[in-house]
């Protein structure tokens, strides 16, 4: 049984969860093209749900063919509203116009993690969170932005629920861990039954 973990992720939410939650492990940060990925599975109808689990485990394959003795955990988060998958702000003005598209109304966050060992993926789950905004006022959304921009710009929805983003929000149904990107209490309930993790 492998030993070593390794995050397939950049993220520093998802290594501070596993962190926090007194998890042992490495960091290697995949060469995936996501773009190009996420634009071809969304032409072939995929969806949001098979698009993240597809991106987690292309990432966790590319490190884990390097890596061939460990557990890699690759991870994506894909936002869908009304049939549409948003992705990751690249402008202020960009930011401003998800949340004015997302205000007053329900959109999902999917958070996938899938697991490579052994050169074959040995688990996978997809957890799915619903986000009811406020109807917040253009006044708000772009004071948000201006103040929160250098945060907000690697989420997927331009807000950031563990920070100021609360604000934006009335209600949450599913898995808080899931908003953060990553199916949490799932993925260390796989380490423990796996053996991976004492308990």
């Amino acid at each position: 049984m492998p030993d070593t973990i390794i995050l397939a992720s950049g993220s520093e939410i998802r290594a501070t969860l596993l962190r926090n939650a007194g998890v042992q492990f490495d960091v290697v940060i995949p060469r995936v093209d996501e773009d190009t990925i996420k634009a071809s599975l969304i032409a072939e109808q995929a969806s949001p749900r098979d698009i993240a689990d597809a991106l987690a485990e292309m990432k966790s394959l590319r490190v884990a063919a390097k890596h061939p003795d460990a557990l890699v955990i690759g991870c994506d988060q894909v936002l869908a509203h009304n049939r549409a998958i948003l992705s990751k702000p690249e402008t202020p003005a960009d930011a401003l116009a998800k949340l004015k598209a997302l205000r007053g109304e329900t959109h999902q966050l999917l958070s996938a993690a899938v697991i490579y060992a052994d050169g074959k993926p040995q688990w996978r789950h997809v957890g799915q969170t619903r986000l009811f905004m406020r109807d917040v006022s253009d006044a708000y959304l772009t004071d948000y932005v201006d103040r929160n921009w250098d945060s907000i710009r690697h989420s997927v929805g331009s807000y950031k629920l563990e920070e100021e983003g609360s604000r934006l929000f009335s209600r949450i149904e599913g898995d808080y861990f899931n908003v953060l990107g990553l199916p949490l209490l799932e993925l260390l309930s796989y380490l423990t039954l796996r053996g991976t993790l004492d308990g």
